[in-house]
């Protein structure tokens, strides 16, 4: 019996991890290898180092081709960077048939995708939000409906391709074919909302090392993304730079002592630390470490608010904020998202794993996990239980297959 097997690489600024994960019957993943690898040539989400950041990517299929015993060929794999933008966009056509078919959907998918995009830049996922017939608005799927013209709204994700081609690049090193590449937040999305969320309008947050990423979700579907170029590793400069540290002991001290809001009777509490040019230790206090976190929380989420007011959506989330990622762990950052952006918030990681998932428990493995997921729901999955798999066919939200290539042009030529 084939087995469906799903592989995602989660290419962050501070680490990366390859997933190996089989589809069970009862639609459960099963997470069969893992490969957690420390990144490098990688800042605030796009590839500054070709060479180094191929080499902590290949050490990363490398370990989760060894726990899951496959070979990886093709994966998903997540993208993020400032230089990631989003646009909605409507495409209307004619019903051939007056009754609305798949190739009527995807031509008014293709009208939509006909945005003015800079040569510079490629499209990541053209969206379907929803769809009118004949002027009837909010039909979530038309096909099989009666009409004469039918209009889709879609959201479009675009990055530059440059970027787009340096990660590429790099996973090819590794010797993995990219299957297609999935923004952060709308994997993160996959495992940390609900379906209420998503219905009454939340944003999911998740905060990494190098990025913010959000993506605004009202109705059921995505209606704005962003990323914003800041994220943990700012936390970690300003303790370095604040108390004189080095980078790699500033991090371990915002792990072991970090808060982004003291508890009641931690305000006395003392650390030891040796900062540069002094020879003895020296006691610091819980509190000035916490100012200096407390201060650049709350200007990552005043940010978070600024690009949720631009986008003309801030008064239809009354789920609120569903926040994940790896800083999102840091003690007391919720209190001061809930302070700042006043409403509901909750932190969210991957549940209900089954598998290879001791080290999987954590906000940090939303995204990873939620590429796993993306597959699942998007068809994206290859087949074979062997160790060499088999090439595989897949249709890309977003993207098009040759197929789809060779139909679209026919679409073209024909009334």
């Amino acid at each position: 019996m084939e087995e469906s097997i799903i592989v995602g690489i989660d290419v962050g600024t501070t680490k990366v991890c390859t997933l190996v994960g089989r589809l069970e019957q009862d639609g459960q993943i099963r997470i069969l290898g893992v490969g957690i690898e420390p990144s490098e040539g990688i800042r605030k989400g796009v590839v500054v180092d070709l060479g180094t950041a191929a080499q902590a990517v290949a050490r990363s299929v490398e370990k989760a081709e060894r726990t899951s015993g496959l070979e990886i060929t093709s994966a998903l794999v997540s993208l993020a960077g400032s230089n990631v933008s989003s646009v909605n966009s409507r495409g209307v056509v004619g019903v051939t048939g007056r009754v609305i078919d798949q190739d009527d959907v995807a031509r008014a998918v293709d009208a939509a995708r006909a945005v003015a995009i800079p040569h510079n830049r490629e499209i990541i996922h053209v969206i379907q939000r929803g769809f009118d017939v004949d002027g009837q608005a909010g039909i979530r799927n038309p096909l099989g409906m009666h009409g004469y013209r039918l209009e889709v709204e879609t959201h479009i994700i675009t990055a530059a391709a440059a970027s787009v081609e340096n990660l590429r690049q790099c996973v090819a090193t590794a010797g993995v074919d990219v299957t297609m590449f999935v923004l952060n937040p709308l994997a993160s999305a996959e495992v940390v909302l609900n379906e209420t969320e998503r219905q009454m309008g939340v944003v999911v947050c998740d905060i990494g090392g190098g990025t913010t990423d959000m993506a605004i979700y009202i109705d059921g579907d995505v209606w704005h993304t962003a990323v914003l170029a800041i994220g943990g590793n700012h936390i970690t400069s300003d303790i370095a730079h604040g108390l004189r540290l080095p980078m790699s002991q500033a991090e371990e001290i915002k792990i072991q002592h970090g808060q982004a809001i003291l508890e009641e009777g931690e305000a006395q509490e003392y650390f030891n630390i040796r900062p540069f040019g002094e020879e003895e230790m020296v006691q610091i206090g819980r509190k000035e470490l916490s100012l200096i976190i407390e201060a650049r929380v709350e200007e990552i989420f005043s940010l978070v608010v600024q690009e949720i007011k631009r986008s003309g959506y801030d008064g239809l989330l009354p789920a609120g904020m569903v926040l994940t990622g790896g800083t999102s762990a840091l003690p007391g950052i919720r209190s001061v998202a809930t302070n700042v952006m006043g409403v509901p918030v909750r932190i969210a990681k991957p549940e209900n794993l089954v598998g290879m998932i001791d080290h999987l428990d954590s906000p940090a493995f939303s995204t990873s996990v939620g590429l796993l997921s993306w597959a699942v729901h998007y068809g994206v999955i290859h087949t074979g239980g062997s160790a060499k798999r088999p090439k595989t066919i897949t249709a890309i939200p977003g993207g098009d297959t040759s197929m789809d290539k060779v139909k679209s042009f026919l679409r073209r030529l024909l009334p």
